[in-house]
C-alpha cells in the first residue's frame, strides 16, 4: 500500500508511518473498547484512507489509474484471503462458521442450523425402533 500510495517513491515512508500509526489508533481504541471507541476511530480512519485512494485515482492518467485500480483489487484479495475472521460469513438469516459445528436432535426432537419456513414433525410410533 505504502508503494502505491507513495508512488513517486518520496512519499512512501510518509505512508508507511501513517500506516504504523493508523494501526497504532486502531489497537489503541480496541483496547478501551467500553464506549464504541473503536468504531469511532475505524470509522475515522476509513474515511480518511478512503480520501487518500480517492485522490490518488483522480489525480492519474487513465493508464496508470487502470494499473493502480489492478493493484488494489490485488492488495484487497490478499487481505480477504489471508485476514482472521474473514472465512465465514452469511446475509441475513443466514448461518456462517468459520469452524466445527455440531447440531443434534435428541429424544425425537428436530435441531436445525437455519429453517426458513415451518417445520413439522409426526410424532414418533410407539414401540418403533429410532435412530
Amino acid at each position: 500500500m505504502a508503494r502505491l500510495l507513495g508512488r513517486d517513491g518520496q512519499r512512501e515512508e510518509a505512508v508507511l508511518r501513517r500506516l504504523d500509526q493508523t494501526a497504532a489508533d486502531l489497537e489503541q481504541a480496541s483496547a478501551e473498547d467500553a464506549q464504541g471507541v473503536l468504531e469511532q476511530v475505524r470509522g475515522a480512519q476509513c474515511r480518511s484512507w478512503e480520501t487518500r485512494f480517492t485522490d490518488l485515482l483522480q489525480d492519474l492518467p487513465e493508464p496508470e489509474r487502470d494499473e493502480a485500480v489492478a493493484e488494489l483489487r490485488s492488495l484487497v484479495e490478499h487481505v480477504q484471503q489471508h485476514s482472521p475472521g474473514s472465512g465465514a460469513s452469511a446475509g441475513t438469516g443466514g448461518l456462517a462458521v468459520a469452524g466445527d459445528v455440531t447440531i443434534r436432535a435428541t429424544g425425537g426432537s428436530m435441531a436445525a442450523g437455519v429453517v426458513h419456513g415451518g417445520m413439522h414433525m409426526d410424532p414418533p410410533q410407539p414401540g418403533a425402533a429410532q435412530d
